[in-house]
């Protein structure tokens, strides 16, 4: 049995390898050329091929407090059939980032993964035997990056089972050859991911079997504080129209920001809602500014960002 502790060290181990950031990044949304998954969206990136996606987004819009289920819901039939049309659609991908600021998506995917991924890898490490933190670990790796069983079966052909093998010297061979496939793969998307390997096996060399904190994984601190900090691109405030949002140094950042640039997409406008208002959001609230008559100063004050978002 794993602690709280591991278990969320074995995650955000995950997280890196996944988004990059040690909690996650809970509205990032990817689409690799060549990835049988397409579309894939969240913390641990499920995909929209995998039917997988559209589980998770309808548990979302199920919860009466979904701040994004409305416009989700618009688009849930073309989940459910797997629309691959979906991998382009800019608005859609800036409701997907912005649900990223609903503390009920981000609850709603902690549940989803631990059930679609956590649960299924640690009932795997323990048929297998594995006691260790870092075992279980690149149990769970296997799971959500794939392909864990050939590799399983792979590694007792080459050394034998747990038991005979030891954990320790099991879990070695298990990730070299690993490695070993992921180097060798036709997938060029796959080949760029074998530093997931590395990282495993930096941590085996230094002995942190049992993912002692605090760790450096990919040059990125685990720590306590690390695991409890403000998910990245994550915005809880400032409310909209609580002020006018223009360029400045440093640039505006927050949830109003995200909201104007999600008013803005819906109307047609080619933006990232990334709630960081920079050159290109100035630009497009200008436009919309000249488009209906208005000053056209970039700036969207309190009456331009009520009327964006009504």
């Amino acid at each position: 049995m794993l602690t709280s502790s591991q278990k969320a060290t074995a995650q955000a181990i995950l997280n890196i390898f996944e988004t990059g950031s040690v909690r996650g990044e809970y509205g990032n949304v990817t689409v690799i050329r060549g990835d049988t998954g397409h579309l894939t969206f969240g913390r641990s990136q499920t995909t929209l091929a995998s039917g997988n996606l559209a589980d998770l987004l309808q548990r979302y819009c199920a919860n009466s407090g979904a701040r994004f289920a409305k416009p989700l819901l618009s688009f849930m039939d073309r989940f459910v059939a797997k629309d691959l049309r979906l991998d382009v659609d800019s608005q859609l991908h800036n409701i997907l980032r912005a649900t990223a600021d609903d503390p009920v998506m981000r609850d709603t995917q902690d549940v989803f993964f631990d059930e679609v991924y956590w649960a299924p890898a640690m009932r795997a490490a323990g048929r297998l035997g594995i006691a260790t933190a870092l075992g279980a670990a690149a149990v769970y790796d296997g799971t959500v990056h794939g392909s864990f069983n050939m590799i399983r079966d792979r590694t007792n052909k080459q050394v034998g089972d747990i038991k005979k093998a030891g954990e320790k010297h099991w879990i070695a061979a298990y990730v070299q050859a690993r490695f070993d496939w992921l180097a060798d793969h036709p997938r060029a998307d796959l080949r760029k991911t074998v530093y997931r390997m590395e990282a495993f096996q930096r941590l085996i060399d230094q002995g942190f079997w049992g993912l002692e904190l605090p760790l450096v994984v990919r040059n990125m601190e685990i720590s306590e504080a690390s695991l409890h900090a403000v998910p990245p691109g994550c915005y809880d405030g400032p409310q909209a129209g609580s002020r006018a949002l223009g360029l400045q140094t440093p640039l505006l950042r927050g949830l109003d920001v995200r909201l104007v640039q999600l008013a803005l997409s819906d109307a047609g406008a080619d933006v990232k809602a990334d709630g960081i208002f920079g050159q290109t959001s100035s630009r497009l609230v200008r436009e919309f500014q000249r488009t209906h008559g208005l000053p056209a100063t970039g700036v969207a004050d309190l009456a331009l960002i009520a009327r964006l978002i009504a």
